[in-house]
């Protein structure tokens, strides 16, 4: 399903040649399995990429477009955002299993922030528009997908809205 003409990965991307079998495989290895079927595995599988990012490689960076959401697979990606001075503040640490990148997929506006492979990474990349035509072809796989990112975008918000209560004045 996925068009390699349709989205052009940074440089710092190697594609992993894997089979829809292979990228299940992977899928599994990751915390959306937990929330579906093989079957929804499968299909998902047909509608991903697998990369590799060597450490030190920037995966996405604070205001380009978003075109593309990450699932960790493997390693360790720090996620930074510039300040009002330019000096970049890590926000998280994203361990294998987790996505990341997400707010770009449900809303197509620029980076928030920057993803820096910590260690050499394998990532899963599902486009934006992948990721319409899944939900088209698949709604309840698409219902399912959309209902864990809502959820991993809330639970990011909340730690967030946590942090900076402290940061408020009285």
């Amino acid at each position: 399903m996925t068009d390699p003409t349709s989205f052009a990965p940074p440089n710092a991307f190697l594609r992993l040649p894997c089979s829809i079998s292979q990228r299940s495989d992977l899928l599994y290895l990751t915390e959306w399995s937990e929330d579906l079927s093989w079957e929804h595995i499968q299909v998902l599988a047909e509608y991903v990429e697998a990369y590799q990012v060597d450490a030190g490689n920037k995966i996405f960076v604070q205001g380009d477009e978003g075109q593309y959401m990450c699932l960790l697979v493997e390693g360790s990606v720090e996620i930074a955002m510039a300040d009002s001075a330019g000096a970049e503040k890590t926000l998280a640490t994203i361990e294998a299993g987790k996505p990341f990148g997400e707010m770009s997929l449900v809303d197509g506006k620029p980076r928030s922030a920057t993803a820096l492979a910590k260690t050499t990474c394998k990532v899963l990349t599902l486009t934006r528009d992948e990721f319409r035509t899944m939900s088209k072809e698949h709604p309840e796989l698409g219902s399912i997908l959309l209902t864990r990112l809502a959820e991993s975008m809330s639970h990011r918000l909340r730690q967030t809205s946590g942090l900076l209560v402290e940061y408020l004045e009285d």
